[in-house]
């Protein structure tokens, strides 16, 4: 017999059946709650809300679990590629290696973008951030690539493939606008992350190099950060999914979303605070105790994660890779010290222990981008890169769910009750 539980409202009973995950996780369903009892249920942040059954990514903040597709985030990190993670996230499975050549051959003739695209970027301000530029560029995509009225697999496939590969090259683009230099294209002979180095640090005087131990971090950041369950920018791309907007406009949401300074520009802040920490010549120690005390407006960033009460699985493998990369000659930045001081002091001080504040994924993911030379403006843009393939994915997942609907939350509404309007001689503003 199915689980239930039972909820008494003004003294009458109502019965809701219990939801049980493929890992043990369980909810009540209230989807009759307020037809039934007039009543809807307050969650502040939603953090205790399930907004949709989801297959995509497991995460077990307590115990610090995260995996795509029931595979641990260790094994895709250590073995995958950014590529082949993203066809996971997508399709459900490992592809095989004709399915893996297929996808790549796909992803890398989508990487052009509209020639008169190229037009637009002059439009922007010498100063406009990466991110605007970006959001703005992905929704424009639709008048460029309409889709079909209705859309078959085949052409599911293709703007998906679009979007994966045409956002790194308008995040290239972008960044060259930035600095006044021409336009790279993507080249046909090289592989997804070697595209966009290339698209961002060679020019028509300049070769750039490209490092397999750089390449190697760049597949591991976007890996990552290819998704992570229901948060902020997720949920964006479903509730804006939801209304059946354009795949282009509900893409660019989750961009915009992403783009605030708690959700994925954390990692900026984080260089910013470690940046201001060696500029003072101090270790850290009195940063610490500044972010310990009452009402101080000092915080610790790059700790504390509001789903993970234990360390951030992705934050060992990023301190590992940091370890690696930052150990090759030629790439030098003493603040992989102070981080590391500022981690041990943590992580030894009561304070933080008691209140589960360890290393998350941003303390790390900022010193590889710093130390691979993406400025401080990109940061979110790479975010964003690795991203989309599970905003993708959770997007196909809704519109693919038998009788999806739109999203619409409710409210407990703490305004003025009903009051008559008054001509403008008559207000008083002493009754104000």
């Amino acid at each position: 017999m199915s689980e239930t539980v039972k909820l008494i409202v003004d003294g009458r009973e109502f019965e809701y059946p219990v939801i049980v995950g493929s890992e043990g996780e369980r909810a009540f369903d209230i989807s009759r709650l307020r037809n039934e009892t007039g009543m809807i249920t307050l969650d502040s942040g939603y953090g205790n809300t399930g907004s949709c059954c989801s297959a995509i990514t497991f995460i077990d903040g307590e115990k610090g679990i995260l995996r795509y597709r029931g595979y641990p985030i260790e094994q895709l990190a250590e073995n995958s590629t950014f590529v082949e993670t993203a066809y996971l996230l997508l399709h459900n499975e490992l592809p095989t290696a004709d399915e893996l050549a297929v996808f790549s051959r796909r992803l890398n003739s989508s990487s052009l973008i509209h020639e008169d695209m190229r037009h637009f970027f002059g439009a922007f301000p010498n100063k406009a951030h990466p991110m605007g530029i970006l959001s703005t560029m992905v929704a424009s995509l639709s008048a460029f690539y309409p889709l079909p009225d209705e859309l078959d697999l085949s052409a599911e496939e293709q703007f998906m493939a679009n979007l994966i590969s045409q956002v790194r090259t308008i995040a290239a683009f972008s960044y060259k606008k930035s600095i006044g230099e021409p336009v790279m294209y993507p080249s046909i002979k090289l592989k997804y992350v070697e595209n966009f180095l290339n698209m961002m640090f060679a020019s028509p005087v300049n070769n750039y190099h490209l490092d397999p131990d750089i390449i190697q971090a760049v597949e591991l950041f976007l890996i990552l950060h290819a998704d992570h369950e229901q948060n902020c920018s997720a949920s964006t791309v479903r509730m804006a999914g939801s209304s059946q907007a354009n795949i282009y406009s509900v893409i660019s949401a989750g961009i915009s979303a992403l783009w605030g300074p708690r959700h994925g520009g954390a990692n900026q802040a984080v260089i910013h605070m470690l940046e201001s920490i060696h500029a003072s010549g101090g270790d850290g120690r009195e940063f610490i105790a500044r972010a310990k005390q009452r009402d101080s407006k000092t915080r610790l960033m790059g700790f504390g994660h509001r789903v993970y009460k234990n360390f951030d699985p992705r934050a060992k493998i990023l301190k590992a890779a940091c370890h690696k990369l930052l150990n090759k000659p030629g790439i030098s930045n003493p603040l992989f010290d102070i981080a590391l001081r500022l981690e041990e002091a943590a992580l030894s001080d009561s304070y933080f222990l008691e209140r589960n504040l360890y290393p998350n994924v941003d303390f790390y993911s900022g010193l590889i981008l710093k130390a691979i030379e993406i400025p401080y403006d990109m940061f979110t843009v790479l975010f964003a890169i690795g991203r989309v393939p599970g905003w993708l994915s959770h997007w196909r997942e809704m519109v693919h769910e038998e009788g999806f609907k739109i999203s619409r939350p409710r409210q407990i509404y703490t305004g003025a009750v009903e009051r008559n309007y008054l001509p403008v001689e008559q207000r008083d503003k002493v009754t104000r």
